[in-house]
């Protein structure tokens, strides 16, 4: 008996992870938000945090706006293309 309730709780842990893991970052924050508004034990809480306040899932803190970015690339040697001929 005490197997089984081992196996099932890990089992558990493990669907929850993969289903955290593999969720979209809007997903997580809408849960993280929703469950931090709850009393929570502080470890708990301190997971959700980030998650709460995370922006957009791709990662990107601005650097096509920077003024580097917005100066072309000058010199180098132009890049052609030639098709392939069709048999």
């Amino acid at each position: 008996m005490l197997q089984m309730l081992i196996v099932a709780s890990l089992v558990t842990w493990c669907a929850f992870y993969a289903l955290w893991t593999l969720l979209p970052a809007a997903a997580k924050r809408k849960i993280a938000t929703r469950l931090l508004e709850r009393r929570l034990p502080e470890f708990v809480a301190r997971v959700l945090r980030p998650h709460a306040s995370a922006t957009a899932g791709c990662g990107c803190d601005g650097c096509d706006r920077s003024p580097k970015a917005a100066t072309p690339v000058t010199g180098g040697t132009p890049i052609t293309f030639h098709p392939r001929r069709r048999h």
